[in-house]
């Protein structure tokens, strides 16, 4: 299946860090994966939600990272997936105990 990683970036440090740990899950499980936390800077952030917008269209699936309400990006990109009728995927404590998944 090809998944969207969906999360908090803005104000995030360990973005990064969450979204390469649910890419290598997600490989892990036998997936394809777009990351959009590999993209290059410099763009503005419509063009990131424009691009964003376009990995979601070529994926079935969406995993969302925890903490991804918080981020107004994120929840843009959670309604595209609802409304594409995408599965979508929640995780849970991932700092705690690991990747914790609620679907």
């Amino acid at each position: 299946m090809k998944y969207y990683i969906a999360g908090k970036i803005t104000n995030n440090p360990n973005y990064k860090q969450q979204f390469a740990e649910a890419e290598k899950q997600l490989i892990k499980e036998g997936h394809h994966v777009m990351n959009p936390a590999i993209l290059p800077h410099g763009f503005d952030y419509e063009d990131y939600m424009t691009i964003c917008f376009a990995m979601i269209d070529v994926c079935e699936a969406m995993r969302m990272l925890e903490g991804w309400t918080e981020s107004p990006g994120a929840n843009r990109e959670h309604e595209r997936a609802k409304a594409t009728g995408k599965r979508i995927d929640y995780i849970r404590n991932m700092a705690k105990h690991g990747a914790i998944l609620f679907g």
